[in-house]
């Protein structure tokens, strides 16, 4: 558990440097340059999720809880529409009218769906490190920026292709699901 734990720190403590210790981030873009504070932060980013990845398959899961079976397709829809969400923050659309952070939002609800379907000990320090940091982002970039304002909306035609892709996105994970995760839809 040692090693999901440190990798989530990681994730997040990273993460919360812009949001939280935004001169942090200016002495090491000062000292080091744009590109340099990028190579830090991204070195961090692949090293927390190796220790992410690794930490979550050394570890044997300890059933916590189990909800019914049959809600299962409300979380895997639930699971839709947060790489719907997660889409939606690459491209101008109408979402960003009602959803300031669409990734963020998407990162929180696909936490949540996995909370809900995979109650064992290591998904719930997983995926309830993951949500409880992607609402704290949420929060925490609203109070750094301020009012928000809007975006105008996509054409209809770029609203299309920007959930086809999601979907395509989706498909994919959830085929290929099992070989990176070592866990099978069911």
């Amino acid at each position: 558990m040692t090693l999901l734990i440190a990798g989530l720190l990681i994730w997040s403590l990273v993460h919360f440097i812009p949001s939280l210790a935004s001169p942090v981030k200016q002495n090491l873009t000062d000292r080091l340059g744009e590109k340099g504070y990028k190579l830090i932060f991204t070195v961090l980013i692949l090293l927390s999720l190796a220790l992410i990845v690794f930490g979550w398959r050394s570890i044997e899961p300890t059933i916590l809880y189990m909800l019914p079976y049959g809600l299962k397709h409300v979380f895997m829809l639930m699971i839709f529409i947060a790489f719907i969400l997660f889409g939606a923050s690459n491209y101008p659309t109408r979402i960003k009218r009602y959803v300031r952070h669409p990734q963020l939002a998407g990162v929180a609800v696909w936490a949540l769906a996995h909370l809900l379907l995979n109650g064992d000990s290591r998904s719930v320090v997983l995926f309830g490190g993951l949500g409880i940091w992607a609402v704290l982002e949420i929060i925490l970039i609203n109070r750094r920026e301020g009012a928000w304002v809007k975006p105008a909306s996509a054409g209809w035609a770029r609203e299309f292709r920007g959930l086809a892709i999601s979907v395509v996105i989706f498909v994919v994970f959830a085929v290929a699901h099992p070989y990176f995760t070592g866990v099978a839809l069911r």
